[in-house]
């Protein structure tokens, strides 16, 4: 497995698989058990996800030893500040069975991040995190963040696909070391994602899907990327993206699929807000 080496120096599979969505415990177990079984070894969670259990016995029962994985999960909107991410992050530990996370991320940049990631930083030092991080912080609070806290963030993981490639934001990035990750690799197969024209006649040159077309695509801008399925061939062939290479030519043309806007919400829309805030509120 390829992997990123974080600004810590910690190494980070380039690939790894998301559990988003998968709410029953039963089918979460199963389907990361079969993914540990393809050769996944970086499994993305959630405190908001609600199946962290599921994981942790996924990885226990696996037999594979702890260091091999990494694990990540996220610090969610109602846990937020120091006290509360603390207690959430001794939670999140003991649902995923382990003593240690490879990455904690706060979840959405609302209520008191900086007391949340006070409280990284902290178990950052203690190692009891490997590395810490944030997750949907546009290019704004993504800097401000970076700007004002002691350890700077490692990795932001956002919405990126090829039709919002984030081109600029991860420029940002890249200018304080921050590894930018992908959710939604696949855009949920919104805009007709899996028959893109595009994808799929560059697919055939080497005779992948649409979906391996594109988590190539990001893989050579080093983005890491988590695709979701629940499907056990879909996840062969998800995994199956490192042995071929898009040229220059390809690269450009998919590009210009960038629309630049998200498929699904905008924080700078305040109904957003409102609504995830309110969720914050309720879990």
């Amino acid at each position: 497995m390829e992997t990123v080496m974080l600004a810590n120096g910690i190494q980070m599979p380039i690939l790894g698989y998301g559990v988003y969505q998968v709410n029953d415990l039963e089918e979460c177990e199963r389907v990361v058990s079969e993914a540990i079984e393809v050769g996944y070894r970086s499994i993305d969670t959630a405190q908001a996800y609600g199946n962290e259990s599921a994981v942790g016995n996924a990885v226990k029962k696996s037999g594979i030893p702890r260091e091999d994985f990494f694990i990540t999960t996220k610090v969610w909107i109602s846990n937020a500040g120091y006290e509360k991410a603390k207690a959430s992050i001794e939670e999140s530990m003991e649902k995923l069975q382990t003593d240690y996370l490879d990455l904690v991320l706060i979840h959405q940049p609302f209520n008191d991040y900086y007391g949340t990631y006070r409280a990284m930083e902290e178990y950052y030092r203690e190692g009891k995190i490997k590395a810490i991080g944030v997750s949907n912080f546009y290019p704004d609070r993504f800097i401000d963040i970076a700007e004002f806290s002691e350890i700077q963030p490692m990795v932001n993981q956002v919405e990126t696909h090829v039709f919002n490639q984030q081109v600029e934001a991860q420029s940002i990035m890249e200018e304080y070391n921050t590894q930018i990750e992908s959710w939604g690799p696949f855009a949920e197969g919104k805009n007709d994602f899996f028959n893109n024209e595009t994808l799929k006649k560059i697919g055939e040159n080497y005779g992948k899907s649409v979906a391996q077309v594109a988590l190539r695509y990001l893989i050579q801008r080093n983005i890491v990327v988590i695709p979701k399925t629940v499907t056990k061939e879909r996840m062969i062939q998800n995994f199956d993206v490192f042995n071929f290479s898009l040229t220059d030519e390809e690269m450009a043309t998919i590009l210009g699929l960038n629309q630049k806007e998200s498929l699904f919400f905008s924080h700078y829309d305040p109904e957003t807000v409102k609504f995830l805030t309110g969720l914050g509120k309720s879990k």
